[in-house]
């Protein structure tokens, strides 16, 4: 999104658009030579000096400089809105970092209580993400939150420490897993 706001008038996915061949308008000279597409459609804006928007913490924060080191960096915030708990763990395949996921194997429960009732499964194993209603399998850490607490958590209008000593959040498990799952989601 901040890369199309910065390239003026235009949609979400004007890139995206511009070098997927995949409408039956657009297809034909990709197929028809491949080498061709890439030259004149895909070359020139991996070339395009511009700056690149990332999320502070995620995996795009440190790919662009290795594979793109001619782009400028600039961090932003992350933009998805977190109106609520179906919204929270409808998103979590969408911001996950992958990279930043690395090394943990770890299977999180998470209840939630009082306006928005519900529960979760949240494996991460393998650079995969998965996520699933209900509890599922055994829990290597478990959070148990009131739902207004935990987005004005998410929000970054409330402590956590404090959630957790006024029991508005309670944990089970290793607080370390708790902190390797926020690595995940940088925001």
């Amino acid at each position: 999104m901040w890369q199309s706001l910065s390239f003026g008038p235009n949609y979400k996915a004007a890139y995206c658009l511009a070098v997927c061949p995949a409408g039956e308008d657009v297809i034909s000279p990709f197929l028809t030579d491949r080498k061709q597409f890439l030259e004149e459609v895909v070359r020139p804006l991996q070339a395009r000096a511009e700056t690149i928007y990332v999320v502070p913490g995620s995996d795009a924060e440190s790919y662009v400089p290795r594979r793109f080191p001619h782009k400028r960096i600039k961090q932003v915030r992350n933009s998805l809105p977190v109106s609520s708990i179906t919204n929270f763990l409808r998103n979590l395949p969408v911001v996950f970092q992958r990279e930043q996921s690395a090394g943990i194997q770890a299977t999180y429960h998470f209840t939630f209580t009082g306006a928005e009732q519900a529960k979760a499964t949240v494996e991460i194993r393998d650079k995969q993400l998965r996520v699933v209603p209900d509890h599922v399998g055994k829990a290597d850490f478990s959070l148990i939150a009131d739902s207004e607490t935990w987005l004005r958590f998410l929000r970054k209008r409330a402590n956590l420490l404090w959630a957790l000593l006024r029991r508005a959040i309670r944990i089970k498990g290793s607080p370390r897993l708790l902190l390797a799952f926020a690595k995940c989601f940088p925001s």
